[in-house]
């Protein structure tokens, strides 16, 4: 079974609860997707789901994005640590010149072509680390990667370089455990409802930031 079939088989085509205007393939349970994927492939350590899920901070850029539809349309739009690809997705159809999804699980990337066919948008996504690698993007978007510090600081200093070459960047994130708040200004603050299993509650006050 190959990554796209995996995807099939084990999500159901739906819609997040704060952006229903984009359909994702989605899965009700992280853990024991994660063992299948393990079990099913023969592979230890691969990367957990985060593409089966609508996370609260991709919500809230997607939802963001879709209100404020100025700021992705022309641009050239990064959607740094995709997961389903939701935020690259809400900015395809915000009208954005070109998307790339990035990530690093060849299960996102196959879940994001096929969330990408679901809405009838184009998304060039790449699998694979580029933190070190300069963002060539007007737009970067990321959601929900300040929950590890190594991965925190790398993607701080990546999307530091990303402003500094003239990209906006925005942020979406219901305040995890290393997201730099000095560094940012909030943007806008949602109430997105999100699986009990994912977060330590169902409702998560989530914030777009700015980076200042």
């Amino acid at each position: 079974m190959d990554a796209a079939e995996f995807v099939r088989a084990n999500t159901v085509l739906g819609t997040p609860s704060h952006v229903p205007e984009i359909r994702l393939h989605l899965a009700d349970d992280a853990m024991p997707l994660w063992h299948k994927t393990e079990e099913e492939l023969a592979e230890v350590g691969l990367p957990a789901p985060f593409w089966a899920f609508a996370w609260a901070g991709g919500q809230a850029l997607a939802r963001y994005v879709l209100d404020h539809a100025a700021i992705a349309s022309g641009r050239r739009v990064l959607d740094l640590g995709a997961g389903s690809g939701i935020a690259g997705i809400a900015a395809a159809i915000a009208g954005a010149r070109h998307v790339v999804p990035s990530e690093l699980d060849r299960f996102a990337i196959a879940a994001i072509g096929m969330n990408a066919a679901a809405n009838n948008v184009r998304l060039d996504a790449t699998v694979g680390d580029i933190l070190g690698e300069a963002a060539e993007a007007d737009l970067v978007l990321a959601g929900d990667i300040f929950y590890e510090r190594p991965l925190a600081e790398r993607a701080f200093a990546f999307l530091r370089r990303a402003q500094a070459d003239g990209a906006e960047v925005l942020i979406g994130d219901p305040r995890r455990t290393y997201l730099p708040f000095e560094a940012l200004e909030p943007v806008v603050t949602y109430s997105i409802t999100v699986p009990l299993a994912l977060e330590d509650m169902d409702v998560k006050k989530t914030t777009v930031w700015r980076l200042k």
